[in-house]
């Protein structure tokens, strides 16, 4: 006759039931509990995937102090705040309800969100059952208890703010900023610098302790000097789990956990089993080159270019400058005044061949003060010779004008000029880029390519723009002699 053993029985024997080891695997296990407690959050049934367990493994070293400064790089709607937001706060208070907790996202309305979710979790019966095990003195108080704002009887709480949002006097344990950015704005600089100085003047004192505080911010990249590249850009001691949607055969993850992405083909996605080949597809249609590459791929600019194809540019080892093949050579500045910060002095040469070709001979690019900007370009004039026509920019006002005349009289004895643009940068790029486009701009091979290339990828969403500027100016002046209609006049081919 086949026996059975009660549930009774078995804690006699103290052999755990079912239910309690469920019960120890989400008290241990971000990734366990977040199984357990979907249905408490979410109707839908839940989809597994490694990257949510990858996401987990980072968020518990930050809350076992392993890791104190994290940034998360990934798709939306890839569960990144609920992982976050929801989930990560309502676990960790099981192990240590004293954690204090500030949320920040660009809008309030998503922090709120975020924040009902993860009271409603906590107030659940399974959340409750959980409690009563591990953590049975543990309740939200009163006093404390509103959407944006809730304490517990350990004097944890959660706040919910927003990007630009007040916060004199409050801070947290761990300070975490989902989606900064809104997509909308991303191409704004005004507001896109805005999130930047919200972050270094507000948020960045906002630990309670320094040394023992931590930072997470997890996001989609929009540009390249989102909130993501501007602190990579500074500080290199971060954490980052970068997951793009599709594999590029390049792991960009830099991780105190040693993580590295597991997939081994390329253009495999990152979630098949929510957002498989055919998906994908349909959103990367939707938000064309750039906005795929940000988004989906984080990298901030298509891998193959936006407005350069850059893979175009041909590689030489020397120019033939004999009479036969040179048509007529210049040098234009794109000038900029602060030393060691901001953006770049660069100056392009630009050769026009006799078969209707362009050669970009060398580039002059650095972070100078005036004084030293003035000596390097008088000195490359030297270098030139007197056979290069140069071309300074003028920036409108009176301060663009007064230091172009500067350079000019600073260049007595060489055939300078002021260049007085007009229209927006992309305009005046257009008809070098479709020159580009063409294979028919080379680069003379030198240590200078691989920076002028990357900001020509970049252009016009890059941090820098100086190059562009430059080359552009040279190409426009060069063909300004003799401009071909529909060819080289708009920089259109008909």
């Amino acid at each position: 006759m086949e026996s059975t053993i009660t549930a009774t029985e078995l804690r006699k024997l103290q052999v755990p039931t079912v239910d309690e080891l469920d019960q120890e695997l989400a008290y241990r296990s971000l990734k366990h509990f977040i199984r357990q407690m979907w249905s408490q959050v979410d109707p839908s049934e839940y989809v597994s995937g490694w990257h949510i367990d990858a996401i987990c493994d980072h968020l518990e070293a930050v809350s076992k102090g392993q890791i104190t400064r994290l940034i998360i790089n990934i798709p939306p709607r890839h569960m990144k705040s609920l992982a976050v937001a929801v989930f990560w706060p309502a676990w960790t208070w099981l192990h240590d309800p004293s954690k204090q907790w500030l949320f920040a996202s660009y809008a309030e309305s998503l922090s709120i969100r975020d924040s009902v979710k993860c009271r409603r979790l906590i107030q659940s019966t399974l959340y409750q059952k959980l409690l009563s095990k591990y953590q049975p003195d543990f309740v939200l108080t009163g006093d404390q208890n509103t959407k944006t704002r809730y304490e517990n009887s350990s004097g944890g709480y959660r706040l919910a703010t927003s990007v630009g949002g007040a916060l004199t006097g409050e801070g947290g344990n761990i300070v975490c900023v989902d989606d900064p950015h809104n997509v909308v704005d991303g191409e704004s600089e005004t507001v896109r610098k805005g999130v930047l100085e919200w972050w270094d003047y507000a948020m960045s004192t906002r630990l309670n302790d320094p040394k023992t505080g931590s930072y997470v911010i997890i996001m989609q990249r929009l540009h390249e000097e989102d909130l993501t590249g501007h602190i990579l850009s500074k500080n290199k001691n971060w954490s980052h789990l970068c997951l793009p949607a599709r594999y590029e055969n390049e792991n960009r993850t830099t991780s105190h956990l040693n993580f590295k992405d597991p997939r081994t083909e390329i253009d495999e996605p990152l979630w098949p089993e929510r957002y498989g080949d055919k998906e994908l597809s349909s959103i990367e249609g939707d938000l064309g080159a750039y906005g795929a590459a940000g988004q989906l791929q984080q990298r901030p600019s298509p891998r193959s270019g936006n407005m350069f194809p850059a893979q175009n540019f041909q590689l030489v080892k020397a120019i033939n400058t004999s009479i036969h093949s040179l048509e007529t050579s210049v040098r234009a500045w794109d000038k900029a005044g602060t030393q060691d910060a901001g953006a770049y002095t660069a100056g392009v040469l630009m050769h026009k061949m006799k078969d209707g070709s362009f050669v970009v001979g060398d580039v002059k690019r650095g972070q100078w003060s005036a004084g030293q900007r003035e000596a390097i370009i008088k000195q490359t004039a030297q270098m030139d010779g007197e056979d290069v026509t140069i071309w300074v920019e003028q920036e409108p006002g009176s301060g663009g004008k007064e230091s172009a005349e500067s350079s000019i009289r600073n260049l007595f004895g060489f055939s300078a000029h002021a260049d007085r643009v007009t229209g927006d940068k992309v305009t005046r790029a257009d008809p070098y880029s479709a020159q580009v486009e063409i294979s028919n701009v080379k680069l003379v091979a030198g240590d200078w390519n691989r920076e002028f290339i990357h900001e020509h990828e970049l252009f016009p969403n890059g941090k820098y723009k100086d190059q562009v500027d430059a080359a552009a100016s040279a190409f426009n002046h060069l063909n300004s002699a003799r401009k071909r209609v529909g060819v080289w006049g708009t920089g259109r081919r008909v």
